[in-house]
Order: structure tokens, then sequence, then C-alpha cells
């Protein structure tokens, strides 16, 4: 991730987040000093720094005097009417369809809108089966009440990095560039249970993971090793897992545990993925994986067999663990389609479906049932060598191709900003939203939910002063974090009408849809309250049949 993408030049150090003040990428030659100095305030590089007396690991200080990165000036277009040819015609819409219970086959669905009062009402009339709302109407439920107000929760002098819920959604841990890892408690309103002082770290902690039972937290910074701390228990555990790259500047920009705690997964700057195991306490694993950093790495379900790649050559690749050999390691296929360098890979869990963050301001979904053509990989790769600007301190360059010849994915959405950093996106938690939604961090300070199935903007939560650069929903609450650079940790909630200021009558919502913006009035589309009718003009009006 340097000032271009050029897969024929050297390594160079990625994510605005380099160990020196000057990488050996940065195309600086002839400049005069002042543009050198905005570089550096730009990248993050170099701050302001005044006094203060406070204690950057109390969540109680403010950051409003803090120096941080300004967001863009220019925020990002919207394609109001997205391509949904490929989409239509895949599986994932009817498997997304059934899991957000919009695909039930309920004769009452057709003729009344599925609000919560008529499907209370429709349960006590028995028109529902079993007398009981199904996982899909509660799913549908809780998609007319979207997060849409943001309370801060802690507050760091420095950037706040990472933000990750364990699988049980109880804890939360975020990670900091003033070199802590806080862990919180989830079920007391966000109670600091601990706090751990990063070991050897270059520039911030880089990404943080849980252990799948929840007792330890592995993180990852400018350093040859992994670190694992205990997060539960009287025991103070932080040891160093040695990665031993042979690398002069090394740094694992993603990392991600295996299923049975067994192995821990990581994507590098050098261009290779690394397994390194637990019980052994050594490295199993180094593959050649792309031609430039490694930014992101994911298993695609609890099995641990399959893992997505994503990495500044725009590619996205799939590999089979039980096939991978460091001698020639051979990728089960390749997705080509964007054209800038690959932030963020999640994935929909079931080794099929996952989704693609981009400095090219785009996010994409792909289905691994349907890889790319060589020659679709081989423009992808022109495409990014001749890109020539830097992400983390210019922006987007407003001529782009509008579609790489031979894009494979399933859906592009567009509407928010991938600058300065390694910005992420998830799928929305399939226990109350079906995965009816994907959602990513913005540039612009702000939280973007998409309909995967329409590729529209849902709701743009806006509430930080800077990049938001990671975003993770409560696995089974409507609750949803964004951490920014602002420094700030903010708990999405939904909020109703009267405490939002709204007028007196009931919420409603196109097609159903939450707030376009949540923390303005006008955004609210609210429907004057009705009158009751007197038992007289009832006996006047012909009662009609709940199906006529």
């Amino acid at each position: 991730m340097g000032v271009n993408n050029s897969t024929n030049r050297p390594m160079s150090n990625s994510d605005n987040e380099a160990p020196s003040v000057l990488r050996p990428s940065s195309q600086l030659n002839g400049e005069d000093l002042p543009a050198i100095v905005e570089y550096l305030i730009r990248s993050g590089q170099f701050q302001f720094i005044r006094q203060s007396g406070g204690d950057s690991d109390s969540g109680d200080n403010s950051s409003d005097e803090a120096e941080f990165v300004n967001m863009p000036s220019c925020l990002p277009s919207v394609n109001i009417h997205p391509d949904v040819t490929n989409i239509e015609k895949n599986d994932i819409r009817t498997h997304i369809l059934q899991s957000s219970g919009r695909l039930a086959k309920k004769r009452w669905r057709h003729y009344m809108s599925p609000t919560m009062p008529n499907m209370l009402s429709m349960n006590q009339l028995g028109l529902n089966p079993g007398q009981q709302l199904s996982h899909g109407d509660k799913c549908v439920l809780h998609s007319r009440f979207l997060p849409n107000f943001m309370e801060r929760k802690a507050s760091y002098n420095h950037k706040a990095f990472c933000g990750k819920y364990s699988d049980d959604g109880n804890v939360f841990m975020t990670a900091c560039q003033d070199t802590r890892i806080r862990v919180y408690n989830t079920e007391n309103d966000m109670k600091l249970i601990k706090s751990i002082g990063a070991r050897d770290v270059g520039w911030s902690v880089l990404d943080t993971a849980f252990s799948p039972d929840g007792r330890f937290a592995a993180y990852s910074s400018w350093s040859d090793c992994i670190h694992l701390c205990s997060i539960h228990g009287e025991s103070d555990i932080h040891e160093a897992l040695h990665i031993d790259p042979g690398e002069h500047s090394f740094c694992i920009f993603s990392l991600m545990f295996s299923s049975d705690n067994q192995e821990i997964l990581g994507g590098a700057n050098d261009g290779h993925i690394y397994v390194y195991d637990t019980e052994l306490r050594k490295r199993t694993l180094k593959i050649h994986a792309h031609d430039d950093d490694v930014n992101t790495v994911r298993f695609a379900n609890d099995s641990s067999h399959i893992l997505y790649s994503g990495g500044d050559d725009g590619l996205c690749k799939v590999w089979d663990r039980r096939t991978l050999r460091e001698q020639h390691p051979t990728p089960v296929g390749i997705m080509a389609g964007h054209s800038d360098g690959i932030t963020f890979i999640d994935s929909k869990g079931d080794s099929r479906y996952f989704i693609s963050n981009c400095k090219d301001q785009t996010l994409k979904l792909w289905d691994v049932r349907h890889f790319s053509e060589d020659s679709a990989v081989s423009e992808t790769k022109r495409i990014v060598s001749s890109m020539r600007w830097d992400y983390r301190w210019e922006r987007a360059p407003k001529k782009r191709n509008k579609r790489v010849k031979g894009d494979s994915s399933v859906m592009t959405y567009t509407g928010h900003c991938i600058l300065h950093t390694l910005i992420r996106c998830r799928f929305s938690p399939a226990f109350n939203t079906g995965q009816r939604y994907i959602y990513s961090g913005c540039a612009t300070g702000c939280v973007v939910v998409y309909d995967v199935l329409t590729g529209q903007q849902v709701c743009k939560l806006d509430g930080h002063g800077s990049c938001v650069r990671d975003v993770d929903w409560h696995p089974y609450k409507n609750i949803l974090m964004s951490t920014s650079w602002d420094g700030s940790i903010g708990q999405w909630i939904y909020m109703d009408r009267h405490a939002l200021g709204g007028e007196e009558g009931e919420m409603v919502f196109d097609n159903p849809k939450p707030p376009l913006d949540c923390m303005r009035k006008e955004s609210f589309q609210v429907s004057p309250t009705k009158r009751s009718k007197s038992p007289q003009e009832l006996k006047q009006e012909k009662v009609q049949g709940l199906f006529d």
C-alpha cells in the first residue's frame, strides 16, 4: 500500500501504519518542506503534542482536543440504481429472503404490512403456525428497529483501531494507538474489566482476534510476533508467538483463530499467509499468496478448511487448507473485479459467499462457485499496477474504470469512502437480521448499512468526527459498535421517535426502511395520529373480512 499499487514495485508498508516516518516506497523526491510536513500530518505519522495530565487508560478522558485525521472534504457517490442482474439469478437471493423472514408462505403477509401490531394480531387470530413468531418473523421485526442513535461508550486520546465482540457477545475488546487493549463486559453496560499493555508495538496494534472459547485474545502490530494474552481468570498470560518471517520490517495486518483454537491465521506485508500452531508453539505454514501486501485473511466457516485472502494486488483468493503446500501454493480459485487493493474480507459463514472492501471505493459480494477467468485476473493486475495515488492521504481518483472486464462478483455496493486505513466491512448477524444487511466503516466518520439484495443504502449512521475503521454488530442484540480514529467507541441502538424529538404518530418507513439519517428529524416519515372512531361511526361502516 504505497503511492501506487504496482505489482512490480518493492513491498511497501501498508495501512498508513508504518514503523518509520518515511517509507522506502514514498515518492517525495523534489518536494519542498511544506509538502513533506503536510504528508506526515495527513498520514498520521506526525502530530502536534501538547501537555496533558490525563491518563490514556481511562475511558472517561475526552479526545476533543487531540489531533486526529480530518474527514474527506468530498462525500462518496451513491449509486441510486445498483445493477441487480447477477444477484437476481443467484441462490443467495432465496437464502437471504428465507433467512430474513421475507419468503414465508403466509397469506396474510400479502394483505397487511409486517408491522409489530399486525404480526401480533395475526398471531392471536391463529394465522401463525404454532401460535408463535418464527425466526423469520423476528428478523422482520428487527429490521424495523435498526440501530439509529449513538451513545459514546469510551473516549481515548489516540486513534482507536479495532473493536470486536466475542462470539457470545458478552465481551467487547478495543485496541488503540496508545498501545492499550481494553476489554469490556457488555453484560454490565460496557464495564471495563481489563486493560492490557500491548508489547513490541510499532505504530499501533493493527488487528485483534478472540479465541473461540473466549479465554484468550491475539493481537498483531509491526513486529515479528503475534502476541497471545488471557482475558479471564486469575492467571495473567501474555506470550509472544514467534513467526520468524525473515523480513527486516514485518507486520501481520490481519489474523484469526481457527474454530478448534489450535491455529492462528495471519496475512502479512510480505505477501505471505502464515499459520501458527498454538499447541506446537511454532509456525507450521508460510505460503506466498499475493504479489503485494496481504491485508486480510478469513476462514470461510467453522470447519476452518477453506480460507479467503485479499491483497494490495486487487485480488481475492480462495484456498483449501488441506492441500496447501509451501513449495507450490495454488489457490482453489481467484476472484477478480476490483480495481485497487483489498482492505478487508468477511465471510457469510457458509463457505459460499464473502464480501470484500476495496480502495476503489466499492464493496463487492462474491460467490466462490464462480471464479474469475485468467483474462479478468490479468486485467485486474494491469489496472491496479497503473494506479498512482496514495489512499492514506490523497483523495480517491475521480476517473476510474466503471467495471473491470470479466468481473465475476455477484453485487457491487457504493456509497462509503475507503481512505486512510484498512476499513472493515461485515455481514449483519444471522440471529436477528438473517444476514439481510452488510455494513461498513467509512472515512467520513459514518457507518453505512446496505441491503444485500437490492444494493441500496439502508441507512447512514453519522456520529463520529473522523474515520470509522472498525464496525461490529452484536451477534444476538440490535446493537452496533463503531470504532473511530477520533478516539471514540460508539454504541448504536434503536431510539424511538419521542427520544429523537419526533412528532406524534407511528413511524413509517418505505418498503419498510429505517431512517436514512438517524440524526435528522426530517428523515422520519411520520403519519399523523388517527382519532379513534365512535361506536356509531363503526356501525355505519361496512365491515369486511380480513381477506376481502
